[in-house]
């Protein structure tokens, strides 16, 4: 059997290496077309490599953790009877909308057979819809035929959004079937004895690969490089909080529900044009700040993997609703990994929230190059004295961060006092600017 050897493709970006971080198959294993084969990470997303043919696979050129160069063998696979090798694979973007055609390479010198010249775009003709590995694998997960959808992406292609369309109107909603989604047993097992206590052994060593790696290089290179400052304020969002609930009650049938999040995100927008120098990043190798007038916010988000920072670009530019929806819709890509790369990037200043979890205070980390962080702590009721008497306040505190090689103590106070005077009198939120 002739044997095709699989090789690192070109992700574009200018990447000359990625670190291979997951491998979907083993020796011996057997695969199909546009099956999922490895997964690579590169300074900015998770890319799927998927396979260009049927066969067994014979070896697997490389360890998790390992540096990839671009052009290296990756996989030498066992073609089938059926199998003639017509274009090299393309990475697959886990985190990102499909490319419309995928790039042509020379297959192994072990495979005899020469490729089309139009063999780079032949799926545009294909018989098969025009899906890429992600697409196909999530259809298969649940369930979908792609046959039978109708691609909204260029020249017919099924992208992600169809996938979701599909699964909203084909899976209801956990609840609506009409059984309790947690039942409680009849007859619950009894509740094991108490033992004694007894020493634990052991240790496990977890090497940091892939996306944990890039966070932790990240962080390293945000401490070393930025003299951090930290500036922690409470703020009264008791009106802010009575604002939010009675827009939710009167618009979340039409409009969606409000969390305090586009609130923040508003009173930012604004602050930042009082205060330029806090919307900036700082390129240290060549001595410029760079002051944006567009806020492009980047949004803490948690998810499987670990911290990404997604980029709401031109957050001035909508209303509460207009960046609550996209908040949403950035979170939930963030967390399925479906984020292209340029969602994951240009940020101009980071907002980080662990919500309920936001503890009193914290000194959050500047996401280089940007100059400063606002970190959001939880809301708890407390009691305040206001005009000499003792109320019952909803307060929160604001943990930021600053770039002090650039941002001046005074300069930072003054932004987060700005931002204390807009959140906590949230009718100066919707007032145009005067002058």
């Amino acid at each position: 059997m002739p044997i095709h050897t699989i090789k690192m493709p070109d992700i574009g970006e200018g990447i000359a290496e990625v670190e291979l971080v997951g491998w979907h198959i083993r020796e011996g294993d057997q695969v199909s077309e546009d099956q999922p084969l490895a997964e690579v990470m590169t300074d900015k997303a998770a890319v799927e490599i998927p396979s260009p043919v049927n066969g067994r696979v014979q070896t697997l050129c490389g360890a998790l953790g390992e540096m990839i160069a671009v052009g290296a063998p990756l996989i030498h696979i066992e073609l089938a009877d059926d199998s003639a090798p017509s274009t090299q694979p393309v990475a697959a973007p886990t985190d990102q909308q499909d490319l419309t055609c995928p790039q042509a390479t020379c297959p192994s010198r072990s495979t005899s057979v020469e490729p089309e010249p139009a063999a780079a775009c032949r799926q545009a003709t294909h018989p098969r819809p025009l899906a890429s590995p992600s697409i196909r694998r999530r259809a298969r997960e649940h369930d979908i035929d792609l046959h039978a959808l109708q691609g909204s992406g260029p020249g017919g292609r099924i992208i992600h959004g169809d996938i979701d369309a599909t699964l909203a109107h084909t899976h209801p909603p956990h609840g609506t079937s009409g059984h309790p989604a947690h039942a409680t047993p009849a007859n619950p097992p009894p509740v094991a004895a108490a033992t004694s206590p007894t020493a634990r052994t052991g240790t496990q060593q977890i090497q940091v690969i892939g996306l944990r790696r890039r966070i932790a290089e990240k962080m390293q290179t945000s401490m070393q490089r930025i003299p951090h400052f930290s500036y922690v304020e409470e703020v009264d969002m008791t009106d802010l909080e009575a604002l939010r609930q009675a827009l939710n009650i009167e618009y979340s049938a039409t409009h969606g529900r409000l969390t305090l999040l586009p609130f923040l995100i508003q009173a930012l927008a604004r602050a930042t044009v009082a205060f330029p120098q806090i919307n900036a990043c700082y390129d240290d190798e060549a001595g410029i700040i760079t002051r944006h007038a567009a806020l492009h916010l980047g949004i803490a988000t948690q998810t499987p993997g670990g911290l990404v920072v997604p980029v709401l670009r031109h957050a001035e530019s909508r209303d509460l609703w207009g960046n609550a929806a996209e908040i949403t819709r950035l979170s939930h890509a963030a967390r399925e990994a479906r984020l292209p790369r340029e969602a994951l990037s240009g940020s101009t200043l980071t907002l980080t929230s662990l919500g309920a979890l936001g503890g009193i205070a914290s000194t959050p980390i500047i996401n280089h190059p940007e100059v400063a962080i606002v970190g959001v702590n939880r809301q708890v009721e407390r009691p305040v004295v206001r005009h000499g008497r003792v109320e019952v306040r909803r307060m929160m505190n604001l943990s930021s961060s600053f770039d002090h090689r650039v941002v001046d103590g005074m300069d930072a106070a003054r932004f987060i006092q700005e931002l204390r005077r807009l959140l906590e009198t949230p009718a100066l939120l919707f007032l145009q600017a005067p002058g």
